[in-house]
């Protein structure tokens, strides 16, 4: 009896499980993931079936320029990686699901994936995540339509400037208009 239960102890005794070598790959993998949805500011769920691995591989390439990343991976991974943020989602993980990860500016990324989906017909937006927020495949979408950050910031700049160039231009203008009436009195009087 003695034999059985150090053979049961052995088994049962947790600090002697060797994990899997597989195992240890998916946490990996849902670590690296964890820490990606941690730095982005923005994330894109995608069904990517349907392209093709030199489509997928060109599309990679041109997210790094623009700050972005996509990853296929498995549906439970990211999941297990996003944490309590799929709860409202859950029924968009049911078929192969890729994230774009936005990690600075959003919308050059949204305007490439944009233009992808334009040019192949896929990937197929799910819906996104943008500063913790759900947003639907459509919101995606408009976000896309959005000039991109420096223009945005320029336009704001020129609308607070607007008032300053108005009052300086009025300004000028009685001032002008004096130097045109003393000028006019002077050739009168010539």
């Amino acid at each position: 009896m003695a034999l059985f239960e150090s053979v049961f102890f052995i088994f049962m005794n947790t600090d002697n499980k060797k994990v899997s070598q597989n195992r240890q790959n998916k946490e990996k993998l849902v670590a690296e993931y964890s820490a990606k949805v941690e730095k982005s500011k923005g994330m894109v769920f995608a069904n990517y079936q349907g392209l093709t691995h030199h489509q997928l591989e060109a599309l990679k390439r041109a997210l790094k320029k623009v700050d972005a990343e996509f990853v296929a991976t498995k549906n439970s991974l990211i999941k297990i990686a996003l944490g309590d943020k799929t709860k409202d989602v859950e029924e968009h993980f049911n078929k192969p699901t890729g994230v774009f990860f936005i990690y600075n500016d959003i919308v050059e990324p949204l305007k490439l994936l944009a233009k992808t989906i334009k040019e192949l017909s896929l990937p197929v937006v799910k819906f996104g995540f943008l500063e913790g927020k759900v947003i639907s495949d459509k919101e995606v979408a408009k976000l896309a339509t959005l000039a991109p950050l420096p223009v945005l910031r320029a336009q704001l700049l020129g609308q607070m400037k607007a008032p300053i160039s108005g009052l300086h231009r009025s300004l000028n203008w009685n001032l002008q208009k004096l130097v045109m009436t003393l000028s006019a009195i002077k050739d009168k009087k010539a």
